[in-house]
């Protein structure tokens, strides 16, 4: 191996893969330019350590950046390699998995390093939707850097040490580090919206091992991941008390109760993950209105509308599936769309994205409506009319072309846009009337009805 034992980047790739499986490639490459007194001796293996190993005995490529190498800045050798690593990738059709531990681009090697950042970001995005890309900051990763994780399907940082930023915290106008630290882990996961998890080390190397055994190879890969002896027929108790937390519900019908969840801290009304059914990975995305710590009791509540946020933290994930064809569930509770000055800016855009996304993807999609679902945020969500392929709703559900909140009906009153509405009165006739055509009379979309009890057979055929 290019460094000893105790060097963090071969520690971490030690952690994360099966016990001497992990085999080492170009150890003896350095840095190519000598400019600056930079020495084969300053540089060894040019502060990345690349190869292959197995988790779980599925096959992955990493690379680890050496922080103790120049900081692990990326210079034109160090480019290369991971260039290289992803060539290896697709070529055997594996996951590709970045330690990233990075003081930026290496001033000393210029534009030959400059030309390396470019030549990372190509091989990312030639790799995109081919093989799964997942990302651990566990130091600095400013800059242009940043961009590598966004680039990557999961990212994953360091709850202590590793920083994420563009621009560092106190060279942003009418900021410091002590005011805001937005180059912080809690910030950039909440805020960003690519981060899927903070952690220590231990547990971001566990979860990156979960999800690796998740996840098909690549985009001819099997989503049958592994075999299963949970009985599918068994029933799912309690999920209409908690229907608003679709994360109970998910780990509920999901195998052994495995629920994955994606982008967990941004956009928290909006619900991805990756289940489990009978052995086969399977892509949700929920509404939340309601967020249950673990005693059961509620800590967080939304209101039933879609976000900017939420709609594009949803294609994002729909598009993943599709490119792995993986299939999609919805669970779909939702009474409309966010109502103010910031929405205006942004909701439309990012409602069209998520339509597209859902509209756009060939794999199997099926829809659950587990509350209401009213209005075009009801179409938005995976319905019928843009593509899913088998849509259901628990016996309970409220489906109808318009919710009875108050801005819905206010639009009713200055618009009239159902003439039955002319004859009522006030609104709580029309509340009334609203009701009325949401009953499952009028439910010419929905393949079934069932009730929230039913067995957890929910799944594409």
């Amino acid at each position: 191996m290019s460094s000893n034992n105790e060097n963090l980047a071969i520690q971490r790739i030690a952690k994360l893969v099966d016990e001497n499986s992990f085999m080492e490639i170009g150890s003896l490459v350095t840095a190519r330019s000598t400019d600056f007194n930079l020495t084969a001796a300053k540089t060894p293996s040019d502060g990345v350590v690349i190869g292959h190993g197995l988790i779980d005995g599925n096959l992955v490529f990493i690379y680890s950046q050496d922080a103790s190498v120049l900081n692990g800045t990326i210079g034109e050798m160090h480019a290369k390699k991971i260039a290289s690593v992803y060539d290896m990738a697709m070529k055997m059709g594996a996951p590709v998995i970045g330690l990233v531990d990075c003081g930026g681009i290496r001033l000393q090697e210029s534009v030959d390093a400059l030309d390396g950042f470019g030549t990372i970001y190509a091989k990312e995005v030639a790799a995109s939707g081919l093989v799964p890309q997942i990302c651990g900051v566990f130091g600095n990763c400013g800059g242009g850097l940043s961009v590598v994780p966004a680039l990557c399907d999961f990212a994953f940082i360091e709850e202590k040490k590793g920083r994420m930023f563009v621009n560092a915290p106190d060279a942003i106008e009418g900021n410091n580090t002590e005011k805001c630290d937005t180059a912080s882990a809690a910030f950039q996961s909440e805020n960003n919206g690519c981060v899927d998890f903070v952690g220590s080390e231990d547990e971001i190397m566990e979860q990156i091992r979960q999800l690796v055994c998740m996840l098909p190879s690549n985009n001819e890969g099997d989503v049958y991941t592994d075999d299963c002896e949970d009985d599918l027929n068994r029933a799912c108790e309690s999920m209409e008390n908690m229907k608003g937390d679709p994360r109970y519900l998910l780990s509920q019908i999901s195998d052994y109760n495995t629920f994955f969840e994606t982008k967990a801290d941004y956009a928290r009304n909006m619900v991805t993950g990756l289940i489990k059914l009978n052995g086969m990975t399977v892509g949700a995305v929920a509404n939340c209105s309601e967020v249950y710590d673990a005693e059961g009791k509620k800590a967080e509540s939304f209101d039933k509308s879609l976000t900017a946020q939420g709609c594009n933290k949803a294609a994002e994930f729909v598009q993943f599936c599709d490119a792995f064809s993986i299939p999609v569930l919805t669970i779909t509770n939702v009474n409309g769309l966010k109502n103010c000055m910031c929405s205006e800016k942004k909701l439309a855009k990012a409602l069209a994205r998520m339509t597209y996304a859902f509209s756009n993807a060939t794999c199997a999609k099926v829809n659950l409506i587990t509350g209401e679902a009213y209005g075009s945020a009801y179409v938005f969500m995976n319905s019928k009319s843009v593509g899913a392929d088998l849509v259901y709703a628990w016996s309970g559900a409220k489906i109808g072309a318009i919710s009875c909140c108050p801005g819905a009906t206010s639009l009713c009153w200055v618009f009239t846009v159902i003439p039955s509405f002319h004859s009522c009165s006030s609104t709580s006739a029309m509340k009334s009337a609203i009701l009325v055509f949401s009953g499952p009379k009028y439910w010419s979309s929905i393949s079934c009805p069932f009730g929230a009890g039913a067995p957890k057979r929910v799944r594409p055929a």
